[in-house]
């Protein structure tokens, strides 16, 4: 997979920038997130580097035969609609059971604009005692990296700010769609 992954990346003219992880254990965010493509193109990153990352989707996506395919590719179901869904319990029970887990979330929640991200992923990283990688995937450039590496605070509020505003010059399929803090 990883060589077929490669090849594809080389045909669309998109490339891995950046150091692989070092942690064997950390959330991985995905920005910006405006277009369905940025699934494709970071799943391939992944899949080219040979990183195990898991991705959470919303679960209207897990339809015969997609769903089956989304699950080999280490996709995790996510009932958006449901509060009382204790994801950050499943996910930190997820980390303690491996040796080695990257979990990729795209803190935009959307592919449409939004004036603030959600905040699950640092609760997630949080509770879980793992860093957290700023991911980007760059349409100008046409790459995908993963890094550098972010230790949330417990602070929620001051490290989404924080994190929001490294993403000020990303450049995302649809801008118009892209929102990172002011």
């Amino acid at each position: 997979m990883k060589y077929i992954a490669k090849f594809i990346m080389w045909l669309g003219g998109w490339k891995f920038r950046g150091e692989l992880p070092q942690e064997k254990k950390a959330v991985i965010i995905s920005v910006p997130h405006t277009s369905n493509w940025d699934f494709v193109w970071g799943e391939l990153a992944f899949l080219s580097q040979g990183i195990p990352a898991f991705i959470l989707m919303k679960k209207e996506f897990f339809f015969f035969p997609l769903g089956a395919i989304l699950r080999a590719l280490r996709v995790i179901p996510v009932d958006r609609g449901n509060k009382d869904s204790q994801l950050v319990e499943q996910m930190v029970t997820e980390f303690d059971k491996r040796d080695s887990m990257y979990l990729c979330i795209t803190p935009e929640g959307s592919r449409k604009k939004r004036k603030k991200w959600k905040k699950g992923f640092l609760v997630i990283a949080y509770a879980a005692n793992v860093p957290v990688y700023l991911g980007r995937i760059d349409y100008k450039g046409k790459y995908c990296e993963v890094g550098p590496l972010f230790c949330p605070t417990g602070d929620v509020e001051a490290d989404l700010a924080y994190i929001m505003n490294t993403y000020h010059d990303a450049n995302p399929k649809y801008p118009e769609n892209f929102s990172y803090g002011n």
